[in-house]
Order: C-alpha cells, then sequence, then structure tokens
C-alpha cells in the first residue's frame, strides 16, 4: 500500500524542528542583549535595595533568635525571645492590648470621616477645592511638628490651649497628659485629624469615577440621596475602602511619633503606667534605651505577623462581603 504525503499549502514555511533548536542560542543571546542596557540601569537600584532593605531585614530575622545588645557577638537562644514575648512580658501585653484599641479607634473614625468629607467637598467648586486642600494639609505636615504643636495644646502650664479655653468657662485645668483614661482618646484624635485629609482625597478619586449614569437612573426610579449612596456610592467604593482601609490600618500599628514627643516620660516611653505604650515604641525602648536588640528584632517580627494577619483577616471579610 503506497504511503501518502500531505505538502503544505502554498505560501506557509514549516520550521524544521533541528533548525529551531539551532537557532535558539542565537535568538537567546539576541534577547539578552536587547535586555542588557535594562538591567544594567536597574543595578544600582537592586544593590541600594539588597544593601539597605533585604540585608538589614534578613539581620533583623537572624537578631531576633539571638541574645543580642550591639556590643558582645549574638549568641543564639532559638524561640527563647518570642516564647519570652508573647507568654512572660506584661509589658508586651499592655503595647498589644493599646495598639488593638488604639487601631480599631483610629481606622474606625478615620475611613468614616474621609468618607463623609469625600462625600461632601467632591465637587468641583473653589468652595471644595479649598476644604480638601485645607483638610490634606496635615497629611503633608511634619510629623514631628505636628506632635509638638498637641503636646502645647494638651500640656498642662498656663499657656496650654486645652486648659486656657476650658478655663475661660470656668472648668479647672485637666491632667491631659498625666491622667491615663485620656491618653488613648488623645492619640485618636491627633490620629483621625491627621489621616482623615488623606483618606478623603482616595475617596475623592473613587467618587468621580463613579459613572453620573448611575445616579440618573436611580433618580429617574424614584430614588433619594441616601438610596443613591446606600446602593450605588458604597458597593461601587468598595476596592477603594478597603485600601483605605488597609493603608489606615498599617499606619495605626506603626505608629511612633505620637507617643515618643507627647507623652514620652523620663523613665516611661508610654506614658503614665504605660496607659499610651505601643507595640513601635515598645520596641524603640527595649531596642535602643535597654539595647536588648535581640529581644527588639523579636517584637519587630511579630508586629509583622499582626499586621499580617489582621491584613488578610480584612481582606477575607471584604471579599465576603462584595460577593454578597
Amino acid at each position: 500500500m503506497a504511503s501518502t504525503t500531505t505538502s503544505p499549502p502554498a505560501g506557509v514555511q514549516v520550521s524544521h524542528p533541528v533548525r529551531r533548536a539551532k537557532r535558539a542560542p542565537a535568538l537567546r543571546r539576541m534577547r539578552l542583549r536587547r535586555a542588557l542596557p535594562g538591567y544594567l540601569m536597574l543595578l544600582p537600584f537592586a544593590a541600594l535595595f539588597a544593601g539597605f532593605l533585604v540585608w538589614p531585614l534578613l539581620n533583623s530575622l537572624y537578631f531576633a533568635f539571638t541574645n543580642y545588645n550591639g556590643v558582645k557577638p549574638p549568641t543564639l537562644v532559638g524561640f527563647d525571645n518570642f516564647q519570652r514575648l508573647w507568654f512572660e512580658d506584661e509589658r508586651f501585653r499592655t503595647a498589644l492590648v493599646n495598639s488593638f484599641a488604639y487601631v480599631a479607634a483610629t481606622v474606625t473614625l478615620t475611613t468614616v470621616l474621609a468618607l463623609a468629607l469625600a462625600v461632601a467637598f467632591h465637587g468641583t467648586s473653589w468652595r471644595d477645592r479649598i476644604m480638601r486642600t485645607l483638610f490634606f494639609l496635615p497629611a503633608v505636615t511634619s510629623t514631628i511638628a505636628v506632635a509638638l504643636i498637641w503636646r502645647w495644646i494638651f500640656t498642662v502650664e498656663d499657656f496650654g490651649l486645652a486648659n486656657t479655653v476650658i478655663g475661660w468657662v470656668g472648668v479647672e485645668p485637666v491632667q491631659w497628659l498625666a491622667t491615663p483614661s485620656l491618653t488613648i482618646p488623645i492619640l485618636v484624635v491627633m490620629a483621625v485629624w491627621g489621616g482623615c485629609g488623606y483618606g478623603m482625597v482616595i475617596f475623592v478619586a473613587g467618587l468621580n469615577a463613579i459613572p453620573e449614569e448611575h445616579y440618573e437612573s436611580a433618580r429617574l426610579d424614584g430614588a433619594n440621596a441616601w438610596q443613591q449612596f446606600w446602593y450605588i456610592t458604597l458597593p461601587q467604593l468598595k476596592p477603594v475602602t478597603t485600601y483605605v482601609v488597609i493603608t489606615s490600618l498599617i499606619s495605626a500599628f506603626q505608629v511612633f511619633e505620637a507617643v515618643y514627643i507627647v507623652f514620652r516620660g523620663v523613665s516611661s516611653v508610654g506614658g503614665v503606667q504605660d496607659s499610651g505604650l505601643m507595640l513601635v515604641p515598645y520596641l524603640y525602648d527595649m531596642g535602643f534605651t535597654k539595647f536588648q536588640l535581640g529581644y527588639a528584632s523579636a517584637i519587630a517580627w511579630s508586629l509583622f505577623i499582626v499586621i499580617f494577619v489582621v491584613s488578610m483577616i480584612q481582606l477575607r471579610v471584604t471579599r465576603a462581603l462584595r460577593e454578597l
């Protein structure tokens, strides 16, 4: 039985496997020559990134499992730092509880207020532009200068602004910075005042991205302003809200300047009775005041784990709500 072969259509070139294999090294060399200038231009940044971020991170991870004071060589202690931190350290528990209370209040109030400001001032008029600028100014102001101003506001001396104002109405001066029950509320007020402007700008961008046709259709169907906000604005802003919440959450967990400048005392970085002690100030206290650098590294990686877990939970909850 004679075998038949099918020839390719006219004008179609068939590449032989052996020929392709011979051309492959040449093609790889050509691609490498084309990409080489880009890799060379990225090399300085990659070197700086590795030297100032990757290497310190790996070093801190190593120090977390050592007993290191910055003078003597580190000695490996295994998981002793983490065991002491999570099961024996009362100050760490205080810092953890204070941090969660501060984060919950700050993130909730900042998100709600930022959304309210965005809805109120998302237009293009001069009034809206000026108000957005005024509310955004604290986000681009030096945190050190802002913290010093807040310390002056709540100081107990005669020149303290808060006590001066309440003195005008006959109220006795309040020991703002020496009252443990007022520490977290003061820190929350400072954080919301400084952070709501940034969230407002993000929400304004999200609001302006919502097609106007959605609102026109809703108005034709008889929906009032509240129904339009609840059924159109909020669902459309879910991705933006997720971003604002996560960035606010990470920033709140890493609070340091406000606690250090406003509430730092002679013997404690966390204010009276550690009422303002947070995770990062506690890390600073153990690492740069008591020089327990290995223990401070364990605190830093514990903070990373806490932020990562809370962020993942928040993402899962947001995804579940989006699917409803």
